[in-house]
């Protein structure tokens, strides 16, 4: 039975001059697991937005959207807001109490139900979630993973028949993103809830989603089975956002179906390398250790023993945290949701002050791109707030114009200049905010999650743009979940935990000495090839055959 029906449905935001949806068909069945992916800014939001009735963007809609059978305009306001499920990509836009157990009833109390229903339900959510041990705790105090878990528990706590997610792990770690994906799972397989959810961390949803939905520009480009798209897209640039399993797989020429597990991935490799010779791994070590960058001797950015609390009766943040970080190196600082990284950069950016150890710049200047980049805006358009960027660094009024077109175009951001930066999309934002900071032409660059919400594509051409401020002489320090991007393009990684920056190291051997806070071509490859924690690294390899 169709749980949800879109028939030739097309929308345009009122000062858009071409349609943000164009032409969308798509069916669901109830109790499917569906995929919604695509490239930043191709209208995922939007199209979940549409769905979920009172979060509805205005503008011209066409078009027709069924749920349960009936059309959305015929669904009762009880019908609409419980049962379709919406939880946002960013969690404090959605806890909106001061409680856990009053967020939890929240939705409960706004339908109606009685106390003692409402008792005995959000016990049960508290359980099932895992949650109970933060039950009467104040949501401020929440680390992001555990608002995350909040979110989707007070939405399931009204029994939703449809589930949508948009971009839920963007701001969550690998452990506790792999932990929510696997609790949505067994929402959907235990409780047979359909879920649709928009994301572009497609590693560990292909392996359990029934069907995929990919967009394009508006429209829907393709549709069917995680394999089915893999094979039909393996061409196409969402491509690079495929499970690092089927990855490998496209471009070893693989035959039969894509792999899309870890498991799946290991037993296609081996069989790969039993049957080609791969090239020699000692030889491969030398050439990638000669290979690696030297980095110039010049500090830019040194911490010494820095201790920080936020408050004086509270536990340290920061015990001791300790870096050295030079001209022209990318170091990527890794580790959970909650644990200081962000306090890190803060206090590598002046906003926050040790207690004791000390913060050095060496004279350079240090900016931060915040994981909240709505913060960094403060104008109408995205064309003011760089320019005003410009000005405030000195920037002659002749020069301002030329500036902020190198700068737009660098970024990819030029057909968003007039836009108001809160009308664009997750991706595009992040882009814009960093188009922003790189007006302050820093010396030291702090990026905190600077992959959040964009897509594979734009990732590589983030990776392009800090190659280049790097070569210019730049020092990148960045905090993110994203493994992958770490481990391709970064020149130290470390882990951060209990207050210390733990075990700096080249990224191969950083991630190949770890079980969890590593690549998945990190895992496929153990114990066939060596040297191996990233999908170039596995296809050089294995595909050396003579």
């Amino acid at each position: 039975m169709e749980i949800l029906a879109l028939k030739d449905l097309s929308f345009r935001y009122p000062t858009e001059e071409k349609d943000t949806l164009s032409h969308v068909s798509l069916a669901i069945e109830e109790g499917e697991f569906c995929v919604l992916c695509g490239g930043s800014g191709c209208g995922k939001t939007t199209l979940m937005k549409l769905i979920k009735r009172e979060l509805a963007p205005h503008g011209a809609l066409s078009g027709e959207i069924r749920f349960c059978g009936k059309k959305q305009s015929e669904l009762s306001s009880r019908e609409s807001a419980a049962g379709i499920g919406y939880v946002l990509q960013n969690p404090e836009a959605q806890v909106i109490t001061d409680k856990v157990w009053h967020e939890l009833s929240f939705g409960l109390e706004n339908l109606g139900y009685d106390a003692d229903f409402i008792r005995l339900r959000i016990g049960e959510m508290a359980n099932y979630f895992g949650i109970a041990h933060i039950f009467r705790e104040g949501t401020a105090h929440l680390s992001g993973g555990q608002k995350q878990l909040l979110s989707l528990a007070a939405v399931m706590a009204m029994s939703p028949k449809l589930l949508l997610l948009d971009e839920p792990t963007s701001q969550l770690d690998p452990i506790a993103a792999s932990d929510f994906i696997a609790t949505l799972k067994k929402i959907n397989r235990e409780l047979g809830t359909t879920v649709i959810i928009a994301e572009h961390r497609l590693e560990e949803l292909f392996p359990i989603a029934d069907k995929v939905a990919f967009m394009e520009q508006g429209t829907l480009l393709s549709f069917g089975t995680p394999r089915e798209v893999c094979r039909e897209l393996a061409a196409h640039k969402i491509s690079l956002g495929f499970p690092t399993a089927a990855r490998i797989w496209q471009k070893l020429g693989g035959g039969g179906e894509a792999p899309l597990t870890v498991r799946e991935g290991r037993k296609f490799l081996a069989e790969f390398c039993a049957k080609n010779a791969p090239i020699s791994q000692k030889n491969d070590k030398e050439k990638t250790e000669t290979s690696k960058k030297t980095l110039g001797g010049t500090p830019a950015l040194t911490l010494s023993g820095v201790y920080f609390r936020y408050e004086k009766n509270t536990p340290d943040i920061l015990r001791g945290a300790t870096l050295d970080l030079r001209e022209g190196e990318f170091f990527c600082l890794l580790g959970a949701n909650g644990a200081g990284k962000t306090t890190v950069l803060r206090a590598s950016a002046g906003l926050l002050k040790p207690y004791r150890g000390k913060v050095q710049t060496h004279g350079k200047r240090a900016v931060m791109l915040p994981q909240n980049v709505q913060n960094v805006f403060i104008k109408n358009t995205v064309r003011e707030d760089i320019e005003d960027m410009l000005a405030t660094r000195g920037a002659s009024k002749e020069e301002i114009p030329t500036k902020t077109a190198e700068i737009a175009e660098k970024l990819g951001v030029s057909h968003l200049l007039e836009k108001h930066p809160y009308d664009v999309s997750g991706g595009e934002a992040q882009k814009c905010a960093l188009a922003k900071v790189l007006a302050a032409a820093p010396q030291i660059l702090l990026l905190d999650e600077p992959t959040k919400a964009i897509d594979p594509a734009a990732k590589r051409e983030l990776a392009r743009i800090i190659r280049e401020l790097c070569a210019e002489g730049t020092a990148v320090l960045a905090v993110t979940h994203d493994v992958e991007f770490a481990a391709e393009n970064a020149d130290r990684c470390a882990l951060f935990f209990d207050g210390e920056i733990l075990a700096p190291a080249a990224p191969q051997a950083f991630f190949d000495a770890n079980n969890f806070y590593t690549t998945a071509a990190s895992r496929i490859s153990r114990g066939i090839l060596e040297n191996a924690v990233t999908e170039a690294d596995i296809v050089r390899l294995a595909g050396g055959v003579k």
